[in-house]
């Protein structure tokens, strides 16, 4: 028989994944809504394939099947009411942790309740029925593609995790009647390894560990990291709320905002991945990413994601260094220092703005203080600046809302009232939350910095969709005027009336005479506001000044086009040249 396969983008993803994690014993029950699975599987020889015209016994069927071999068992019916009779060999195999996989076909979810022959609702499971159900919908862009590549990975791995068990696939199918594809191509693999098995080999070349979000760093896991980055030429590319302050911290957010320089010190062999959600925009050129997290979910932020390390993050590394050599390459990181330095001395004259706070303020907060950074505006500033090794640092990127910053440092100062905990926020966050000063608990060491440029001024950064708009943005998208429209006595009067020591600067001079009050590292009397008023033109303009550091030829070219066509007329020039 020829081999030949469906065109449906999505049943080609899922049998190059059957086939890359070896998965070849099938049983297909007849049907319509499954022939582009079943018919594309029959001409491959790698799959071994059986019939059973009954659902439910080939349920059971997949149960000896897959205890007796040892092997996950597929199994593919149709629409309809096919899948259930799929509930008691499931919940079979559930009990006994057997993997195996039902692939139900279905048509487009929305036909669902709208009268349509055959299609029933398979969106919800049972508890005891299967250990993961997935949607695997048609694919029409590239970003479905990647989505539903890293689903399929997660469902098929899910099979043997944790001792085995059923796993679901909802496949929906367009009825195409095209099998004229010869090859198939071939999906990305993604691996999982436990603490325990064979770990594979670093690549040679650079390692760079991204460290997103992460709580206060142990001592054994700071010098787990500085070891392995020592034996393998590693850097951390850190952000503020990263928290990791060991030998080879990178805080490179003014090398990677750059929008005309593609810095080559991003051109790694090796991504680590670790921590959770960033609080900026991030670069990854490396030829393979690793994910390490004790959760050993696939979380694959670069879209590059190859393998998951379901284990401590001291386990892994202290595990690659348990033979090291004692041979210190640390050349990847001082390019890193000569690039971040290069950069650093082009900063010159920038607008009042929350930049220019950061850059007055981040190298002088108090020894061991505690900082937390609004969302968005806030935190991408302050993450141009580095502050002292034994400041640690919180921002609420898990939600990423702006509910709840006020409150989230007045928890943090709670846990040691003899700790300094500076905030710094905006204006629509502050007043969003600002009950949360009002609490009987608050102490002396909070001390809070109010950034109010009189709306979301997020929103008319340049580079942001809705500045596109204008003063058009201010009305409602960037909810310009609430809150007194930056009102001189309004937050005075509340801060002073709750028992706060209250400062404010409306410029560089009004600043620099408040700051080092702000910044004293002695408790005080009261609680502490800095209100510093500034305006969203500044702040944008300080914004594209840092991220327009370096221009390089082709991309001053670039933005001259830009310029005189358009974003449209772009558009319309890269498409011409495609074709």
């Amino acid at each position: 028989m020829q081999t030949n396969y469906t065109r449906e983008v999505n049943t080609q993803i899922l049998i190059s994944l059957m086939k890359s994690h070896g998965i070849r014993k099938v049983i297909a029950s007849p049907g319509t809504t499954n022939f582009n699975f079943v018919a594309s599987v029959q001409s491959d020889p790698f799959f071994e394939i059986y019939s059973s015209v009954d659902e439910r016994s080939a349920a059971y069927m997949a149960c000896g099947l897959a205890s007796e071999s040892g092997e996950p068992v597929a199994l593919s019916c149709t629409g309809a009411t096919a899948s259930r009779n799929y509930i008691p060999g499931l919940t079979e195999a559930y009990y006994r942790r057997l993997p195996v996989l039902a692939i139900t076909s279905t048509q487009h979810q929305g036909r669902i309740g709208q009268n349509i022959a055959q299609v029933i609702d398979r969106r919800a499971v049972l508890n005891d029925m299967v250990k993961l159900s997935i949607q695997a919908p048609t694919v029409h862009t590239e970003e479905d593609k990647w989505a539903l590549t890293v689903q399929i990975n997660r469902a098929l791995l899910e099979l043997r995790r944790h001792g085995g068990g059923p796993v679901h696939i909802n496949l929906t199918t367009e009825y195409n009647k095209d099998f004229s594809l010869r090859q198939l191509p071939n999906a990305k693999v993604i691996r999982r390894v436990c603490y325990g098995d064979e770990l594979p080999p670093i690549p040679q070349g650079r390692v760079a560990v991204f460290a997103g979000a992460h709580q206060r760093w142990s001592d054994r896991l700071t010098a787990a990291v500085d070891r392995f980055c020592a034996e393998y030429n590693g850097v951390v590319l850190c952000e503020q709320v990263s928290n990791y302050r060991g030998k080879y911290r990178v805080l490179d957010d003014v090398v990677a905002s750059q929008e005309q320089y593609a810095s080559p010190c991003f051109n790694a062999d090796l991504m680590i991945d670790i921590g959770d959600i960033t609080a900026t925009d991030i670069r990854c050129k490396a030829e393979q990413v690793w994910r390490v997290a004790p959760d050993g979910e696939l979380r694959d932020r670069f879209k590059k994601m190859n393998c998951v390390f379901e284990m401590r993050e001291e386990d892994f590394f202290e595990a690659y260094t348990a033979s090291a050599s004692g041979t210190c390459r640390d050349n990847y990181y001082h390019e890193w220092l000569a690039e971040i330095d290069k950069f650093e001395q082009k900063i010159h004259d920038l607008p009042f703005s929350n930049v220019w706070i950061a850059r007055q303020t981040a190298g002088k907060l108090p020894e061991k203080s505690l900082l937390y950074l609004g969302i968005l505006n806030t935190v991408r500033c302050w993450n141009f600046f580095e502050t002292p090794e034994t400041v640690t640092c919180y921002a609420n990127t898990g939600g990423f809302g702006i509910d709840g910053g006020v409150s989230t440092l007045l928890g943090l100062s709670l846990a040691d009232k003899s700790r300094i905990c500076i905030g710094v926020v905006g204006d629509l966050g502050f007043f969003y939350d600002m009950n949360a000063l009002g609490n009987r608990h608050l102490g002396k060491n909070l001390r809070l910095m109010l950034v109010n440029n009189g709306r979301g001024t997020e929103f008319r950064n340049y580079n942001h969709p809705v500045a596109s708009f204008g003063e058009d943005a201010d009305p409602y998208m960037a909810a310009a005027g609430h809150y007194g429209a930056q009102s001189r006595d309004l937050v005075k009067h509340y801060a002073e009336d709750l028992g706060f020591e209250y400062m404010s600067a409306e410029n560089e001079r009004e600043y620099m005479a408040n700051i080092d009050r702000f910044l004293t590292p002695e408790l005080t009397e009261k609680p502490m506001i800095f209100e510093v008023f500034t305006d969203y033109r500044c702040e944008s303009d300080a914004l594209k000044i840092m991220n327009n550091l370096e221009v390089t030829r082709s991309a001053a070219a670039k933005q001259a086009v830009k310029t005189v066509l358009g974003e449209k007329g772009t558009q319309a020039v890269k498409k011409i040249l495609k074709k």
